[in-house]
């Protein structure tokens, strides 16, 4: 590993003074569970690392007026899953936190970190996709809000440059939404997916409205599965239904040959999984 510069700002505006948009070399670090991971095996050589750790009110959990949820993004994951406000009005986090990685990593790694990075394999970002969530970027510029569904481009490609930071995470109110979130391993139950297929459904038994669909770590970015989203709304659900939007979804991913499958297998876990998910959801056990 190559010598660089570690500084720690106590500002944002510090923070964004040590980054620069043309300069690959300088990143900012949260945990930094992922990041150490791509620099010791070569992949990233830093001139420049820019610890978020001293930033004023990045690690803050707070409800909003609305109903929803605002986690800064320094917040530590194990940080979210012992929150009684998380558990309390986004329980499927709660789960989702349980067979995410290790609890080491959970207490190393930052929300703000597990969606810059940009990795595919991941957990949060399609769950996140699928609640609606948003992130809160801060650059030279000011302040944006950008979906978290629209942060990722391509395969470790996001939306932000190289002078942006996440500074929070907003989640919207889920106050009688049906959500779950399950994902298939290859190897350990906390091993990084294969699939993670998250739902969040308005609606049920009555009939359902406002379907959200979001698949990771099968295809390059988090992709919002539309053509199930059409399959199922407005309609009572039933083996059929479900079988039907099975099906949608196996035809509308076209998924990504990794080490942890083949496409061909990738597609069928899709087809298998989110079926699995919806029902999860329907019945009040995806969190």
């Amino acid at each position: 590993m190559n010598p660089f510069e570690i500084v720690e700002p106590r500002t944002t505006a510090e923070a964004l003074a040590f980054l620069a948009a043309d300069d690959p070399g300088t990143r900012p670090i949260a945990g930094g569970s992922a990041l150490m991971l791509m620099m010791k095996s070569g992949v990233f050589q830093p001139t420049r690392l820019v610890s978020l750790r001293q930033l004023e009110g990045f690690s803050s959990i707070d409800a909003t007026p609305e109903g929803g949820i605002r986690v800064g993004a320094m917040t530590p994951l194990a940080a979210i899953e012992c929150s009684p406000l998380v558990k309390e009005r986004a329980p499927v986090i709660v789960a989702a936190m349980r067979r995410l990685a290790n609890v080491r990593v959970r207490n190393q790694a930052c929300i703000g970190g597990a969606l810059a990075h940009g990795d595919p394999h991941m957990d949060m970002p399609p769950l996140l996709s699928a609640l609606g969530a948003e992130a809160v970027v801060v650059g030279p510029a000011g302040e944006r809000t950008v979906a978290v569904i629209d942060l990722y481009v391509g395969y470790y490609e996001t939306v932000l440059a190289h002078n942006e930071i996440i500074r929070e995470v907003r989640i919207p109110s889920l106050a009688g939404r049906l959500t779950a979130y399950l994902k298939c391993t290859t190897r350990s139950a906390d091993d990084w997916p294969a699939l993670g297929v998250a739902v969040n459904l308005g609606g049920g038994e009555n009939g359902i409205s406002d379907a959200r669909i979001v698949v990771g770590a099968v295809t390059e970015v988090p992709t919002r599965l539309v053509g199930v989203e059409t399959v199922l709304n407005g309609k009572k659900p039933d083996a059929a239904l479900i079988a039907q939007a099975c099906e949608a979804a196996a035809a509308e991913v076209s998924p990504m040959s990794d080490a942890r499958g083949s496409a061909a297998y990738k597609q069928q876990l899709v087809r298998v999984y989110v079926g699995r998910a919806i029902r999860a959801a329907l019945h009040g056990v995806g969190h």
